[in-house]
């Protein structure tokens, strides 16, 4: 049964035009056929002088894009989408628009993490965006798997890089390989992309794999695990937990009223 998934960018996707077209294409790769996945992206604007790179590394930063990512969801669910994808590393608001939808939410980060617990005992995540290490850590604290969590280690490249290797991406997968091998030393059973664009560079050249090592396809982790929970809630009825405090779900009227008065609404998808 067909379904549509609303995926939910970091970046201004009109911004990066490779990039948008290399998801395009591995969207339609890996998600079953008559899953649409239909890509959003942040309002024109949000980032007037500096790209997510900097935005990202800081939490009240980050906190304050959030907003954006509850109001993509609230348009994802009023317009009927089955599903919302946070598709971001650092799982951007992913406990509050879990907590105030009742669509499947699935982040990119806590994806790649459960899958990743599928395929070998321990994983690590390759970054180029320095100063995330610590949230990372703790995500995968908060996820259940700190146990399991390896640590963040950064490839040595950057985001300017790594949209300059999708027209030639040799010598980037090279550098990538290596600062993989050092993550395998420090005990990483399975390797995790961290930042959707080195993903999908990966992805499409092939990179599943270093040495005897796999090398998670993080977008693709969130696309499956959207599509399940899909398909566990038509036949099962499964929904998120509505106990205690960070699971509770707030009047939809309210977190309306108050996105209005803070002066966020104004930020959300156009219809």
């Amino acid at each position: 049964m067909a379904m549509r998934i609303w995926h939910q960018s970091f970046t201004v996707l009109a911004d990066l035009p490779a990039y948008n077209d290399a998801l395009e294409a591995h969207f339609k790769k890996v998600a079953r056929p008559d899953t649409d996945i239909v890509m959003h992206g942040m309002a024109d604007g949000t980032y007037p002088t500096a790209y997510p790179g900097t935005d990202i590394c800081f939490d009240v930063i980050q906190r304050l894009h959030g907003p954006q990512f509850l109001l993509g969801g609230i348009a994802a669910e009023e317009q009927g989408f089955d599903a919302y994808a946070i598709s971001s590393i650092p799982d951007i608001f992913l406990r509050e628009c879990r907590a105030s939808l009742n669509i499947p939410v699935v982040g990119y980060g806590e994806s790649a993490m459960l899958y990743s617990c599928t395929l070998g005992e321990k994983f690590g995540i390759l970054n180029f965006i320095e100063g995330m290490s610590g949230q990372l850590a703790d995500n995968a604290q908060r996820y259940g798997l700190g146990a399991r969590f390896v640590g963040a280690r950064q490839v040595g490249f950057t985001f300017a890089d790594v949209l300059k290797g999708f027209g030639n991406p040799a010598e980037l997968i090279e550098r990538f390989k290596t600062a993989a091998r050092k993550m395998i030393a420090d005990g990483a059973d399975v390797l995790i992309p961290g930042e959707a664009p080195m993903c999908v560079l990966l992805a499409r050249n092939g990179v599943n794999r270093v040495d005897d090592t796999p090398v998670m396809d993080s977008l693709a982790a969130w696309i499956k695990m959207a599509e399940s929970l899909v398909d566990l809630k038509r036949s099962c009825g499964l929904l998120p937990s509505r106990r205690g405090y960070f699971q509770a779900m707030p009047p939809r009227a309210r977190l309306k009223e108050l996105l209005a008065f803070y002066g966020q609404a104004r930020l959300g998808p156009k219809a």
